[in-house]
């Protein structure tokens, strides 16, 4: 086998490897639902401004996921993991009433 032959072997093998590895990486799991029974509990929103302050009169539009104990996400991560709704992920500016500041 010639370099150029090699070559083209072995990119092709890399190709191939790493469409495999794609492949078989797990899909990222869905985002929590409108219907999803535990957010409807805990009155979990995507959106924190969009809280209804009647219903939640505790809330601050500065409470979000992003800034939750409960929340797993990497910072400035869009969304993210939540203990509450395992599986699932939350929009981080998201908010509900289990809202526990860090720190």
């Amino acid at each position: 086998m010639n370099d150029s032959n090699r070559r083209v072997f072995l990119l092709r093998a890399a190709a191939t490897s790493a469409a495999g590895w794609a492949a078989s990486a797990p899909a990222q799991p869905a985002l929590v639902g409108d219907k999803d029974p535990t957010a409807l509990a805990l009155g979990y929103t995507p959106d924190t401004q969009k809280v209804d302050p009647r219903k939640f009169p505790r809330h601050t539009p500065a409470q979000t996921c992003r800034n939750c104990q409960l929340y797993t996400g990497k910072p400035g991560d869009a969304v993210g993991g939540c203990t509450l709704f395992t599986g699932k992920m939350v929009v981080a500016n998201g908010w509900c009433s289990a809202h526990v500041p860090k720190g």
